[in-house]
């Protein structure tokens, strides 16, 4: 049986994690500072130069609004400069958006799901 279509509505924000290591980390400053400079709502998280949370690598996370999707999005995918970022939304779902629901730029990195709950 398959599940009922979702609605897109219930995504209230997106979430990119920017990953890198110490060799790419000036490159992450670089797109962290063209995202800054060009998408002023977005939100910065910090950096996190060890694994945190579901994530096995270091990141900093781009939080912003479903308006930003249309251009954001392209942005990253177009200057990402051979970093990964995993790009998901946040439907209330933890589990389900980082895995199910992610969209992956770069290598598909593994995500601790046991860590992240099944419902926000």
């Amino acid at each position: 049986m398959t599940e009922p279509a979702r609605d897109p509505a219930a995504i209230t924000e997106y979430h990119a994690h920017v990953y890198y290591d110490a060799a790419t980390r000036p490159v992450a400053a670089t797109l962290r500072e063209w995202v800054e400079g060009r998408f002023p709502a977005a939100r910065m998280g910090r950096w996190h130069d060890v694994p945190v949370g579901p994530h096995v690598q270091a990141m900093y996370q781009i939080a912003f609004k479903p308006d930003l999707f249309p251009t954001l999005a392209p942005f990253l995918m177009l200057n990402r400069m051979g970093l990964t970022i995993l790009l998901h939304p946040e439907s209330g779902r933890p589990r389900d958006d980082h895995t199910k629901h992610a969209t992956w730029m770069g290598a598909v990195l593994p995500v601790k799901e046991d860590l992240l709950p099944e419902v926000g």
